[in-house]
């Protein structure tokens, strides 16, 4: 248990995909200028995270089995393209108002190298069933702990302030804060050993 939770917590916070790793940054700033549309994407990107994981790890059981090992990038992509999906329909239906405001970055999940690196690194961790399914989990959670500092970030400050050097301005500015925001993780580091 102690295991599974610094696993969880080291995703979160030293290793956040986001902010250390620098994986899904596409969504990261194209999402984030919404508090609402950043909750929204990170909680599609955990659940999708944690599906792909329960999916992938079984299925590379398998390729190992017959020696396939070199199509694990090919068939996780094809899984989380499928999940991808499934979750764009269930959201058209069920929550339609939620589907219009992530718009274009929604289908982007499939080619969110998070979630592909959250399925191939839990593997090439030699983690468990459980705990890859925990690390996803986590990485997802870290995901969306980003998203949502930075879209608060960027509505309160970012979006109101005046006087920015034109140098800056737009997307310069939107990086300095996002490269400020990672160093501020930075502080994490070492907190939890495995």
């Amino acid at each position: 248990m102690t295991q599974l939770i610094i696993i969880f917590m080291a995703i979160v916070l030293v290793n956040n995909f986001v902010l250390s790793q620098f994986l899904g940054i596409c969504s990261f700033l194209g999402v984030s200028n919404k508090m609402s549309s950043s909750v929204g994407m990170g909680g599609a990107v955990v659940f999708v995270m944690v599906i792909a994981e329960l999916v992938t790890w079984p299925v590379m059981q398998v390729l190992k089995r017959f020696e396939l090992e070199y199509l694990q990038t090919v068939v996780f992509i094809l899984v989380i393209a499928a999940l991808v999906q499934f979750v764009e329909m269930f959201m058209k239906r069920y929550l339609p108002a939620l589907q219009k405001a992530l718009g274009i970055f929604l289908p982007l999940i499939t080619t969110n190298c998070a979630i592909l690196g959250a399925t191939i690194n839990a593997i090439s961790y030699g983690y468990s069933y459980l705990q890859s399914v925990v690390y996803a989990f986590g990485a997802g959670v870290g995901y969306m702990v980003a998203m949502v500092l930075f879209a608060g970030i960027r509505e309160e400050k970012l979006n109101n302030m005046d006087g920015i050097p034109a140098p800056f301005q737009g997307v310069g500015i939107i990086l300095v804060a996002a490269s400020i925001m990672a160093m501020s993780f930075m502080g994490f580091t070492g907190m939890f050993q495995g």
